[in-house]
């Protein structure tokens, strides 16, 4: 079993073998920050969270950009590094969705038409640069910075990972077919259909991933 102690706050700091330093060092000033150990506004010392967390000053500062992505940081060039403050307004932004414009759901009609005509044609790579317009489009639309940040970080890899299998066993007619039902019901303006062709389109996507396991 891994070793772990406690601070005094009741916070447990992750054993020597939890991970890499940069993972030790991202979880550790993560916690700091949410349980306002380091309040907002806090000017950070990457000597002084060396010292504290006892990890070098390069994983500390690797973990420190994770964490301005994350939002939980900021860095000011030639000022150092801050806690962010904490914003109301961008609190309900996490919670904010918004609908698509007319013309968002005209390309998403030109997208859900082009996807099935590439599986017609068998154009795998047509249908993989709509289905990065589908990504892009499906996140800008809703109006809200971190849902589109999380789905750029996954849009690439999950392409690259369906591409690398899809031909032993996917269907292309198929996932075009279920990204298309999004792609039609958003058109639309047809937000029950949409969510039920969507967990349709998950459902898949994760039936094909397990798939996978087995080829």
């Amino acid at each position: 079993m891994k070793s772990k102690k406690t601070s005094k706050r009741g916070v447990q700091t992750a054993g020597a073998d939890d991970g890499t330093l940069t993972d030790r060092a991202y979880h550790g000033l993560e916690e700091m920050i949410v349980t306002l150990q380091l309040p907002p506004g806090t000017v950070l010392s990457e000597h002084t969270l060396a010292t504290k967390l006892k990890i070098g000053r390069t994983p500390i500062r690797e973990a420190l950009q994770r964490l301005a992505r994350d939002g939980l940081v900021v860095i000011m060039p030639r000022r150092g590094i801050m806690v962010s403050e904490i914003n109301l307004r961008l609190q309900l932004r996490l919670l904010e969705v918004r609908r698509a414009t007319p013309d968002e759901r005209a390309e998403f009609a030109e997208i859900a038409s082009g996807m099935l005509k590439a599986a017609a044609q068998a154009d795998d790579i047509e249908f993989m640069r709509l289905d990065q317009r589908f990504n892009i489009l499906i996140a800008e639309t809703a109006r809200n910075e971190f849902a589109r940040r999380s789905m750029g970080l996954m849009n690439a890899l999950s392409r690259r990972f369906w591409y690398q299998h899809y031909q032993e066993v996917a269907d292309l007619p198929l996932a075009a077919k279920l990204h298309a039902a999004v792609a039609d019901a958003v058109a639309e303006k047809k937000p029950k259909i949409a969510a039920a062709a969507s967990d349709k389109l998950i459902d898949y996507i994760e039936d094909f991933a397990r798939k996978t396991l087995d080829t």
